[in-house]
């Protein structure tokens, strides 16, 4: 017995946050492969990652936590984490505390309220002044790799 089925490609807006999560991941995941990583993805926020990103070399594993945003959380701060985000066509992976000191040694976000009572800070659209120290961290151009 065989299915009558039509693959139609989904807008991305369209679904609820754990869809997006779920679909954030496989792209992610599938582009990852590409540079020689298998990614498994941990139902429980282990040592607060999302997944494992590990190369095929044996000795390179990535702990990464997904987020919709350029994000950084006094929680990941010495956890090794890698962080990764989606803005519009580009993905982002960076090292959480690598980038955060870096951003705070140039005066980004030291002084902000949210930094400093509760150790968080996030921007829900990247400034044009952070896109330069970005650079180096853009794993995807969904555009460009189409």
């Amino acid at each position: 017995m065989s299915i009558d089925f039509k693959f139609k490609k989904i807008t991305y807006s369209e679904l609820n946050a754990c869809q997006k999560e779920n679909y954030n991941f496989q792209k992610l995941a599938a582009h990852l492969a590409d540079y020689g990583f298998n990614c498994m993805w941990l139902n429980d926020d282990w040592q607060g990652a999302d997944f494992i990103a590990c190369h095929i070399d044996g000795e390179m594993f990535l702990k990464v936590q997904l987020k919709g945003r350029l994000t950084f959380d006094a929680k990941y701060k010495d956890k090794e984490i890698y962080v990764a985000f989606r803005e519009s066509n580009q993905w982002y992976l960076y090292p959480h505390d690598t980038l955060c000191s870096e951003l705070i040694s140039l005066g980004f976000m030291k002084d902000s309220k949210s930094w400093v009572e509760d150790g968080v800070y996030s921007w829900p659209k990247l400034p044009k002044d952070l896109l330069t120290y970005l650079e180096k961290y853009l794993v995807l151009n969904l555009e460009k790799d189409r």
